[in-house]
């Protein structure tokens, strides 16, 4: 009887031991599932806080992407209106220069001073001067006075036909070989830098910068 008392008891602890260790083995597997979920949430919420930085900063070179791009395209239509402007004012000054010269008592000495200036600059003492129309009809019977009185040490020949001018005058060499052209037109062009940077100043030197006009 002791023997099989003694074998039901060691079978008792062997069931109580293999109950024991399965229930530990199911804790460690719950525990072991609680850690692998709470490492792929971690991993998940890592991964999310990327992505949406990630996003945010794609997002913000977007952004500044199209900001310039509209920065380029403001500054571009500024830059036309003001070219425009700038075409206007040119335009509007000879158109006071075509006022002055139908003036003859304000415009002819400015003619011959015109005329002087150019004849200094050609060593020839046999000249031609082409004048547009208007001046043709104005100086053509008294052309040798008003030459004389202007440049007395040359002879300077009246071309009959006219050149295509505001006004001024433009003096050449009988053989074409130099010609001064001394018509506001070719001083406009002659002076074009100076003349644009005087209305550039004149219209833009309180102009707002770029900048403020796009951020405020």
């Amino acid at each position: 009887m002791t023997s099989d008392y003694e074998v039901k008891d060691l079978e008792l602890a062997l069931l109580e031991r293999a109950e024991h260790l399965a229930q530990e083995h199911l804790q460690r597997a719950a525990d072991e599932r609680e850690r692998l979920i709470h490492e792929e949430n971690e991993r998940l919420h890592l991964r999310e806080e990327r992505e949406v930085l990630a996003a945010k900063a794609s997002g913000e070179r977007l952004y500044r992407r199209r900001t310039q791009a509209e920065e380029i395209q403001l500054q571009e239509k500024i830059d036309q209106l003001r070219w425009k402007l700038i075409q206007s004012v040119m335009q509007g000054l000879l158109g006071r220069l075509d006022k002055l010269a139908e003036n003859e008592q304000e415009y002819l000495p400015i003619l011959e001073r015109l005329m002087i200036h150019a004849a200094q600059a050609i060593d020839d003492d046999e000249l031609e001067a082409d004048l547009n129309a208007r001046d043709l009809k104005r100086l053509s019977a008294d052309w040798e006075s008003f030459s004389k009185r202007a440049v007395p040490n040359k002879t300077i020949r009246l071309n009959p036909d006219p050149c295509n001018c505001t006004g001024g005058v433009m003096l050449r060499t009988l053989d074409n070989r130099i010609l001064v052209n001394a018509t506001f037109e070719g001083r406009m062009e002659r002076y074009e830098d100076e003349l644009l940077q005087v209305i550039m100043e004149r219209l833009f030197s309180r102009t707002t910068d770029i900048g403020d006009l796009v951020h405020g």
